[in-house]
């Protein structure tokens, strides 16, 4: 089952990236994303706060140490999905490897899905999107898309501590209210959404 997840409200949605404190810190006193960060590298963007902790290891990997969730536009959102090649061939999506392997060049946005994670970063047996964004695809959601940049770096290591600790309610308490995001149906097919 591939669903996205996702702490959204109206007019906006939660994503997450884990950046060095290098990147990290001058944004979020900028409000937006500014140099070191690089316009000119793929970016990805994950939707599900848990699949962000898996990835970054609860704010512990080098050069994820700052988790920051970065509420975007749903127009921003669903406009870059709409244009995304999925990550990997997919034969029941594409005609042949060739038109895919095309698309996958020419499209500044790829979407994969991964399974989700548990509270203990246990595989899922249900999918989690992830959204790299590359060339147009980064300026736009930079300098258009972008809302607000908040550190949740602390709320991260919290729920982690008590997890180690062996309090999972408690820690399952912290966590954003992800629910199911309410994807037009053509984009919803266009990304493989189940």
């Amino acid at each position: 089952m591939r669903k996205i997840r996702a702490l959204y409200t109206p007019e906006t949605i939660t994503v997450y990236q884990a950046y060095p404190p290098g990147i990290a810190r001058p944004a979020l006193a900028a409000g937006r994303f500014v140099p070191p960060f690089k316009r000119d590298r793929m970016t990805w963007i994950k939707p599900s706060f848990l699949w962000m902790m898996y990835r970054c290891g609860w704010a512990t990997k080098p050069d994820q140490e700052t988790v920051l969730a970065v509420e975007i536009t749903r127009a921003g959102f669903e406009e870059a999905l709409s244009g995304a090649c999925l990550s990997h061939h997919d034969p029941g999506r594409y005609a042949s490897r060739e038109e895919w392997s095309r698309q996958l060049k020419e499209s500044p946005v790829r979407v994969q899905w991964d399974p989700e994670r548990s509270l203990r970063l246990a595989a899922l047996p249900y999918r989690s999107l992830q959204v790299g964004l590359s060339g147009p695809a980064v300026h736009r959601y930079v300098d258009e898309w972008l809302v607000r940049l908040t550190d949740v770096t602390p709320l991260a290591r919290e729920i982690h501590e008590l997890v180690l600790a062996g309090d999972d309610d408690t820690a399952r308490a912290l966590l954003p209210v992800e629910e199911e995001y309410p994807l037009p149906e053509d984009i919803a097919a266009h990304v493989n959404a189940s």
